[in-house]
């Protein structure tokens, strides 16, 4: 008898392109959203747009944090219930969008992510990274209900947080193949949906690679898109399987070895590399990874991160240990192969 079922969350509105920001009560007003709007930002972006934002709406309450904590989160569900706020507007990078979805999870009301920079693609995802101590918390929750991604600003970011953004995207390709491989050997669920957009969406930005350069907002139109899409998958799937694999858990052990050492995204890119070469060996798409990185003006190896060759083999053969999610690092990776895998591909 069958009776499976799904129950996929997307964003209702998504805009993307050029000068869309003073679209965004347009965008807002077609969900009939009830309430006062909080806006949840940090200094820069707040600087950057707070006020185009908030013109477009009546009365609307702003709270500001400094970085992605726990702590952040309750201080915004604190503001939110003050100001009787009917919904959060995430305005911002990684931090303030992963501490108003959070929030907004846990107050249960309508989150917007308002992008001003393409770093990574939870502006479009269910879930949030929220950082305690030397450890990362990826949180389960809604999706935005609408994305609103002006490229005019993305186009001004600071370029290595772009560039941390197509990294995220390109590791897809051995996410996806993580994923499939825990199918096989576990039995894990797998959409091939999910999975296809994924990989098409790796695939898009590295066949676009070479023109994604700093200052231009046709790059900004492409890494955006391609966040979207990469978010989306991930709604499909319910779960960050579709964008997170072995290259996510090298990562999450690099943040607690050398915490603040490297962007996200850039190590994911670099453990992408190695990832890649173990699953598929010297024939494989390493180094079309590799090339799509330097394209970009991403880190390719872990000097380029800041990270010594001793520290990065010791998150490489301990990743494992991170979640029990199965990878292509099953239950862990000998000392040799790692250092086979990271020399050969030029990681080291």
């Amino acid at each position: 008898m069958f009776d499976k079922t799904t129950w996929i969350k997307l964003p209702r509105n998504v805009l993307v392109g050029h000068g869309v920001l003073d679209d965004l009560s347009d965008a807002l007003g077609e969900l009939h959203l009830a309430g006062r709007p909080l806006v949840v930002t940090s200094p820069t972006p707040n600087e950057l747009a707070g006020d185009r934002v908030r013109a477009q709406f009546d009365d609307p309450a702003t709270v500001t944090v400094a970085s992605a904590s726990f702590d952040a989160v309750e201080r915004v569900i604190d503001v939110a219930e003050a100001e009787d706020a009917g919904y959060l507007v995430g305005l911002g990078g990684g931090k303030p969008i992963d501490t108003a979805k959070m929030a907004s999870d846990r107050l249960g009301c309508g989150f917007v992510s308002v992008p001003t920079a393409a770093s990574h693609d939870g502006i479009v995802s269910g879930r949030s990274s929220i950082p305690e101590g030397d450890t990362r918390h990826s949180v389960a929750a809604d999706p935005p209900l609408a994305v609103v991604a002006d490229t005019e600003i993305l186009a001004e970011a600071p370029w290595d947080l772009t560039t941390a953004g197509c990294a995220d995207i390109v590791s897809n390709y051995t996410a996806v193949k993580d994923w499939q491989l825990a199918h096989r050997l576990k039995n894990v669920e797998y959409s091939e949906y999910a999975g296809a957009l994924s990989k098409m969406t790796a695939e898009m930005l590295v066949e676009s690679s070479d023109a994604i350069k700093p200052g231009f907002e046709e790059s900004a139109w492409l890494v955006a898109k391609a966040l979207v899409s990469s978010g989306v998958a991930m709604s499909i799937a319910g779960s960050s399987r579709p964008a997170s694999g072995a290259e996510h858990l090298i990562s999450h052990q690099l943040d607690r070895l050398v915490p603040g050492r490297a962007l996200h995204g850039h190590q994911v890119g670099v453990a992408a590399i190695v990832t890649e070469y173990l699953h598929s060996g010297e024939r494989g798409e390493w180094a079309d990874i590799r090339a799509a990185l330097e394209d970009v003006g991403a880190p390719t190896t872990a000097e380029e991160l800041g990270i010594d060759a001793e520290t990065f083999l010791e998150a490489l053969t301990t990743a494992h240990t991170i979640r029990d999610r199965y990878t292509i690092l099953g239950d862990g990776v000998s000392d040799d192969a790692a250092h086979e895998a990271a020399t050969f591909t030029g990681v080291l």
